[in-house]
């Protein structure tokens, strides 16, 4: 092979590990950290480690002297664990109906990135949702579900495809893609070959198009690989945020949970 060739074939192969060992912004975590803990009204901030770095985690205890278990809430892209829709209604409303909630910082990218850019964060997944299920152990909660929306669907749907710990009961996505993106790792239809725990795929009428029309997909995938207890729920007139819907969300997850948990 002649040298020039040869530079430019090791060019690219550096390049493209550099692009896939792309970390989590940490300064933008820090920034959110620092905002969303002096927004707290409900519920403690927690200092979780993963892979040596630190990162925010808000803990809510049940209200109820029944205690039902736990869930760990997964936001969707670039933002934090207090986000006003759908992670924040979640996260202190089921509380109240016995469950201890843990909502995690995951990994971000700058304002500019978009959803194809995030596919090297994937490795920091598993450690993250690692340290959260253990903060629950610890806790005594042994009966968890994942919950997540948006790209945190996507990342909830890959960790329980490829990571089995029997704590996590079931699996909850809230406005999940289905196979827009030609990727193991961003294919929640390809996660969902591999998930059989129970599933609950919930989603707005007015839901983003590639939620939306590949909801057949999803189910079909899901029955296919033998999942029982995959079950899609819609919400009339929601977004993809579910804004001012947000009464309708709790309890269709509660009442699900409920069910598998």
């Amino acid at each position: 092979m002649p040298a020039k060739i040869f530079n430019y074939f090791i060019f690219f192969i550096l390049s493209f590990f550099v692009l896939d060992a792309q970390a989590s912004d940490v300064g933008k975590e820090k920034r959110w950290a620092e905002e969303t803990v002096d927004s707290i009204m409900t519920g403690d901030a927690v200092w979780l480690k993963a892979n040596g770095q630190k990162f925010l985690g808000i803990y809510t205890e049940p209200t109820t002297d029944i205690k039902l278990g736990g869930v760990i809430i997964l936001h969707g892209l670039g933002v934090h664990p207090n986000w006003a829709d759908v992670v924040q209604p979640l996260r202190t409303r089921l509380p109240d109906s016995g469950w201890f909630t843990l909502s995690l910082q995951m990994p971000i990218l700058d304002n500019k990135a978009d959803y194809m850019d995030y596919r090297p964060l994937f490795p920091e997944i598993a450690p993250r949702i690692n340290a959260g299920l253990n903060f629950l152990k610890n806790k005594g909660v042994k009966n968890i579900a994942i919950i997540g929306h948006s790209m945190g669907a996507t990342m909830a749907g890959y960790y329980v495809a490829n990571n089995k710990r029997p704590e996590v009961r079931s699996l909850v996505a809230i406005g999940a893609t289905g196979n827009m993106f030609k990727d193991p790792k961003l294919d929640y239809i390809q996660s969902l070959k591999k998930i059989s725990i129970p599933v609950l795929d919930l989603s707005g009428s007015e839901d983003l198009p590639g939620v939306v029309q590949t909801k057949k997909l999803k189910a079909k995938t899901a029955r296919q690989a033998g999942n029982k207890n995959y079950t899609q729920v819609e919400i009339k007139g929601a977004n993809h945020f579910l804004v001012g819907k947000e009464d309708e969300l709790v309890m269709e997850v509660e009442k699900w949970l409920r069910k598998y948990n």
